[in-house]
C-alpha cells in the first residue's frame, strides 16, 4: 500500500474488569461491593492473524476488547496489556488503532469518499500530503469494494442512502484509512444475510492480508463465515476462557480438542462447529456434566503453550522503541478547526428541510419585524424611543435564536452520535467541532 504501517502484537495476561456492585444486588443480601465481569483473562493477538472472539451473550466478549481498546472509562481494571512487548498507553494506542462499532455511525449528508477523506484528514500524520492521502483513500476504496459507490450519499439506515452491508464496509474503510496496526470489529455481520455478509467477511479477509491485527467479535456465525477465521477466543458465561487456539482447516483443531474432553458429545457430519462449540459448553451442559471447562482449559498443554506465547509477545523485539508522538492529536488545532467547518459545511447545506426552514423563517421573521418597527431607530427623541429601539434589537435576536437552535435539533440529533464516534477515535478535540457548526 502507499503508506506504511508498523504490524504490533496485543498481548493481555491476567485481565480482570470488576464495577460497583448494582444495588438491585446488594438488596438480595449479596456482601461483594464489586461484580466481576472479567476473571484473569489471558491471551494474545497478533498481524496477519484474523481472530473471533466468541461466547453466549453474557460471556463479557465486547466488555473484553473495550477493555483492550480502551473503550472503558468507569470500573476497576487489573492486569497487564502489552503491544509488542511495551506496556499500553492509550494515548499513543488511539493512534495506532482502529474500532469498528456494532452500529454503524455515519454522517448521512456526506458521500462515501468524503466520509474517508475526514477521517483520513484528521488521523494520519500531518507530514502526508494531500495527494498520498488521495491515493491511500483509493487504494482502501478497492480493498473494501466500495470504488463503485464513491460519490453516493451514505444516508440514513433504513431511510435512504447505503445498505446495511455497504455500511459495514464504511465502518471498516473509515476506521482502515487512519492506518492503523490493530483494529477491533464488534459484530461486523449482525444483521445481514448470508450474501452481505460474506461480502463483508471477504472485506475483513482483504485487511487482515494487509498484516494488521484483526479482532472480531461474532454472534452465531455460518459454517463458512466461521472457517474464514484463523483463531478462536471462546468465553463462556461469567467472564471466563474456555478455548484460545487455532482452529485449523475446517475447524479440526477446535474439534479434535472439545472431544477429547470426556463426556462431551461428538460433533454430527455436516453439522455447525461454532453452534456445536457453544451447544457443548453451555452453563446448562455443564452442569449436567460436571465438566468445568475453564479449568479444562487451564489444565491443558494450550493454556501453557499460550502463556508461553504471552511471555515471547511481552519481550520488546531487539531495536525496536516504544511508541510515542510528539502531540496528543494528529493534526494541529487549526487543521481540526478547518476539517470539521468543511464537513459540518456540508452537513448542513445538503439538508433540504433543515436549509429550506431556515431561510423560509429567517425572510419572513426579517419582513416582519422589519414591518413592525419600521423607522424605529430614526426616533431617540426621548428615553422611552430608546428603549424601543433596544427591545426591538432585544426581541429581533432572541426570536431568530429560538427559531434557529429549533430547527437544527434534528441535524444536532443525528451528528451527535457521529461525534461521540469520532471524538472517542481521538479525530478532534470538543472545541474545534464547536468552531466548526458555526455556519
Amino acid at each position: 500500500m502507499v503508506l506504511p504501517f508498523v504490524p504490533l502484537s496485543i498481548t493481555f495476561d491476567d485481565i480482570k474488569y470488576s464495577v460497583d456492585m448494582p444495588q438491585e444486588i446488594k438488596a438480595q443480601g449479596v456482601a461483594e461491593s464489586r461484580l466481576e465481569l472479567l476473571k484473569g483473562i489471558s491471551g494474545s493477538f497478533r498481524p496477519g492473524v484474523l481472530t473471533a472472539l466468541m461466547g453466549v451473550s453474557g460471556a463479557g466478549k465486547t466488555t473484553l476488547m473495550d477493555v483492550l481498546a480502551g473503550r472503558k472509562t468507569s470500573g476497576y481494571i487489573e492486569g497487564n496489556i502489552t503491544i509488542s512487548g511495551y506496556p499500553k498507553k492509550q494515548e499513543t494506542f488511539a493512534r495506532v488503532s482502529g474500532y469498528c462499532e456494532q452500529n454503524d455511525i455515519h454522517s448521512p449528508n456526506v458521500t462515501v469518499y468524503e466520509s474517508l477523506a475526514f477521517s483520513s484528514w484528521l488521523r494520519l500524520p500531518a507530514n502526508v500530503d494531500s495527494s498520498t492521502r488521495k491515493m491511500f483513500i483509493d487504494e482502501v476504496m478497492e480493498l473494501v469494494e466500495l470504488s463503485p459507490l464513491r460519490d453516493a450519499l451514505v444516508g440514513l439506515p433504513g431511510v435512504s442512502g447505503l445498505s446495511t452491508e455497504q455500511r459495514k464496509r464504511l465502518t471498516i474503510a473509515v476506521e482502515l484509512v487512519a492506518n492503523p496496526s490493530i483494529i477491533f470489529m464488534d459484530e461486523p455481520t449482525s444483521g445481514l444475510d448470508a450474501r452481505a455478509a460474506a461480502i463483508v467477511m471477504r472485506a475483513i479477509r482483504n485487511t487482515v492480508d494487509t498484516g494488521r491485527t484483526v479482532v472480531c467479535t461474532i454472534h452465531q456465525p455460518s459454517i463458512d463465515i466461521f472457517e474464514s477465521f484463523d483463531e478462536l477466543f471462546l468465553m463462556k458465561r461469567g467472564g471466563e476462557e474456555i478455548y484460545v487456539g487455532p482452529l485449523g482447516r475446517h475447524s479440526c483443531e477446535l474439534i479434535r480438542y472439545f472431544e477429547a474432553v470426556e463426556d462431551v458429545r461428538k460433533i454430527k457430519d455436516g453439522y455447525n462447529p461454532s453452534t456445536w462449540m457453544l451447544e457443548v459448553t453451555s452453563a446448562t451442559q455443564e452442569q449436567m456434566t460436571g465438566i468445568n471447562f475453564s479449568q479444562v482449559y487451564k489444565n491443558s498443554d494450550l493454556y501453557r503453550r499460550n502463556k508461553n506465547l504471552i511471555k515471547e509477545l511481552s519481550t520488546p523485539p531487539e531495536g525496536s522503541s516504544d511508541l510515542s508522538f510528539p502531540t496528543q492529536y494528529s493534526q494541529t488545532f487549526l487543521t481540526q478547526c478547518f476539517a470539521c467547518l468543511w464537513k459540518q459545511s456540508l452537513s448542513y447545506w445538503r439538508n433540504p428541510p433543515y436549509t429550506a426552514v431556515k431561510y423560509f423563517y429567517t425572510t419572513v421573521i426579517a419582513l416582519l419585524f422589519g414591518t413592525m418597527f419600521w423607522g424605529i431607530g430614526k426616533k431617540r427623541h426621548n428615553q422611552q424611543d430608546l428603549f424601543n429601539a433596544m427591545g426591538s434589537m432585544y426581541s429581533s435576536v432572541l426570536f431568530m435564536g429560538v427559531q434557529n437552535s429549533a430547527s437544527v435539533q434534528p441535524v444536532v440529533a443525528v451528528e451527535r452520535t457521529v461525534f461521540y464516534r469520532e471524538r472517542a477515535a481521538h479525530m478532534y478535540s470538543p472545541l474545534p467541532y464547536a468552531l466548526g457548526g458555526c455556519n
